[in-house]
């Protein structure tokens, strides 16, 4: 691909369309097909736009969810192909979408080499004939999907079960499968073994003879023992990994899957260390699962590592690409913040531009019951607030894409939902609780926001297809990074300034992507021990001897990790800048801050 970069899902409609704003100049981003009402918006959207026909598919109908994703993927090709194709046919003037597709690579490419030759000779056939090869060398970004391997739901029609092909997750995979795209889906948020082996049914996830794919897998992870476990169960299969795309637990946007306390230094230096290996260790069983379903290729496949989460200086990206050898990195939310690429209504991305450190923060907003990175200043947290006040809390629940709870009803309903929180507050209140804890419970219940209407509601304000009596209220999920980027900016702004051809963030105080993601963890240690020091405080005589297991080992975790950064900057190239004077400062200040909570972690059984 002609850029080192790419921009990851957002939330649920945030990059729905990112393709159609930004693959003809080259760029890579991943659309979210979880929700399959706002695939099929999208396309009447997109289709009344570009004058194309449109026939609706009803959710009633058999096979709906797989045939909408099908039908708007394929429309996003059509149009995206079209969309080249016109770039190829224009002049390289001042202006035009082919000289914006060359001016946006970085100045190390090869063909911004050979455009910046083009543009020192004269008039004539030699200028024409390197014009035409340029035009060959255009090439649209990949249209990769992002597939959330837990959001699974079991699906009914008149109460009847309509069975594992027709799950939220199998569906949407379905859905990619059968579509014209050439490109990858990101699984992420977890393993699920019945999609693994559902992926094994498509044709197109097998390499041809010269061991390319029509559609890759890529896998999104945390760490390294889970992408081999993960890795393996695919290759015994017969099904490649094209690519690891890690991603910080903590520093990122959406949903944030904490790990045990490793850093993002030290799980790329385990990938680096072990690239060879994995490979290796991998093609050994996919061979052989290949070998037994009589498909013959003639060389190993590719496979690339990338990284994402944080990620907010050219220099970071450099560091991150030439220090772990990396392929590619992920900027996400920075994204948030450039209307040519993402969107977001007015009043959403004015109260991102304006936003600072304390707006940002983690949650527990999420029906998943998994750790969301959430916005203050959101519309959806101030109608929650509100709904609370009117002792109404809860929302209702019309796509059902996060109900996974049956703590009160046979049929799985969610947590965000008015039903629930109506259900749940009843059952505390028959507790013999204290006011305050009585409080606290109730305050965690609440809490949880309504995802599924809440991240599709800014593009449809933004569009202009609002639908009578639904909700305007805007969810939505930056990762902390966001607070440092202050204003709104073009398409060719932030890519300059990941190339560093430009500085946004010039005078802007802000600890590098290791320094930040050290802090997020040890601010969630600190809240996950006070979280069991007010366990132990209700209920004196059950010491849980799991999750104290488990916060010791996160903390040892952490001081590995400290260690190897310790030894990483005593080692650092000075022609890499992202470990200067100053964030060695605020990387010391971090690990001040841990070793001052050790004597309480190390006897936890004392807090009682």
């Amino acid at each position: 691909m002609p850029h080192t970069f790419h921009i990851p899902v957002l939330g649920l409609a945030y990059s729905i369309d990112t393709p159609l704003k930004v693959a003809r100049f080259g760029i890579s981003s991943v659309v979210s097909i979880v929700d399959d009402e706002l695939c099929e918006r999208m396309r009447k959207y997109h289709s009344d736009l570009n004058n194309e026909p449109y026939v609706d598919i009803h959710k009633s109908e058999t096979n709906s969810r797989a045939r909408r994703i099908t039908a708007y993927l394929n429309l996003l090709k059509k149009l995206i192909d079209n969309q080249i194709e016109f770039i190829k046919k224009q002049s390289f003037e001042a202006g035009t979408e082919l000289t914006k597709y060359f001016e946006l690579l970085d100045e190390n490419t090869i063909q911004k080499k050979f455009y910046n030759n083009m543009l020192k000779l004269p008039i004539g056939k030699k200028r024409e004939n390197l014009e035409n090869q340029l035009r060959n060398e255009v090439k649209a970004g990949s249209i990769d999907v992002n597939i959330m391997a837990k959001v699974d739901k079991v699906n009914f029609a008149n109460h009847i079960n309509l069975g594992n092909e027709n799950t939220d997750a199998l569906a949407a995979l379905r859905g990619f499968a059968n579509s014209e795209l050439q490109s990858a889906v990101v699984i992420s948020a977890g393993l699920n073994p019945r999609l693994y082996s559902y992926i094994e049914d498509f044709t197109d996830f097998y390499p041809n003879a010269d061991s390319n794919f029509s559609k890759k897998i890529i896998l999104k992870v945390s760490d390294y023992r889970s992408a081999l476990i993960q890795a393996k169960m695919l290759a015994k299969k017969g099904l490649w990994v094209s690519e690891f795309r890690i991603e910080s637990g903590l520093n990122c946007g959406g949903h944030a899957f904490a790990t045990e306390g490793f850093l993002l230094g030290p799980i790329l230096q385990e990938f680096k260390e072990n690239r060879s290996l994995l490979v290796e260790e991998l093609w050994s069983i996919y061979a052989s699962a290949l070998q037994q379903k009589n498909i013959n290729i003639n060389a190993k496949p590719k496979q690339k590592i990338t990284a994402q989460g944080g990620i907010g200086t050219s220099d970071e990206h450099d560091y991150l690409m030439q220090a772990y050898g990396l392929d590619a990195t992920g900027w996400g939310s920075p994204f948030l913040l450039v209307e040519e690429a993402t969107n977001v209504d007015e009043e959403t991305l004015n109260n991102l531009a304006e936003a600072t450190e304390i707006d940002f923060y983690l949650s527990n907003s999420s029906p998943l019951g998994v750790p969301f990175n959430n916005f203050k200043k959101s519309t959806a947290e101030k109608e929650r607030l509100y709904r609370i006040s009117k002792n109404r809390p809860g929302s209702p629940c019309t796509k059902k894409y996060l109900c996974t709870n049956t703590e009160f009803t046979e049929q799985p309903i969610c947590t965000a939902s008015r039903q629930y929180q109506n259900l749940k507050i009843k059952a505390l209140k028959a507790l013999s609780l204290t006011d305050g804890e009585l409080n606290k419970q109730i305050d965690l219940v609440t809490e949880k926001v309504c995802l599924c209407e809440g991240l599709c509601a800014s593009i449809y304000i933004k569009d202009k297809i609002l639908k009578p009596k639904e909700s305007v209220a805007v969810s939505i999920c930056p990762g902390p990074n966001l607070a440092y980027f202050s204003k709104k900016y073009s398409l060719k702004e932030m890519v300059d300034h990941i190339y560093g051809k430009t500085n946004l963030l010039e005078g802007v105080n802000r600890p590098n992507l290791f320094v930040k993601e050290l802090g997020l963890y040890i601010d969630y240690l600190k809240k996950e021990l006070q979280n069991f020091s007010d366990e132990l405080k209700i209920n004196v005589e059950n010491l849980n001897q799991k999750k104290q297991n488990y916060l010791n080992k996160f903390y040892n975790q952490l001081m590995t990790g400290i260690d190897y950064y310790l030894t990483n900057i005593k080692g650092i190239d000075v022609n890499l800048k992202i470990w200067s004077d100053e964030q060695i400062i605020l990387f010391e200040k971090a690990v001040l801050n841990i070793k001052g909570i050790n004597p309480q972690l190390l006897n936890l059984s004392q807090l009682k």
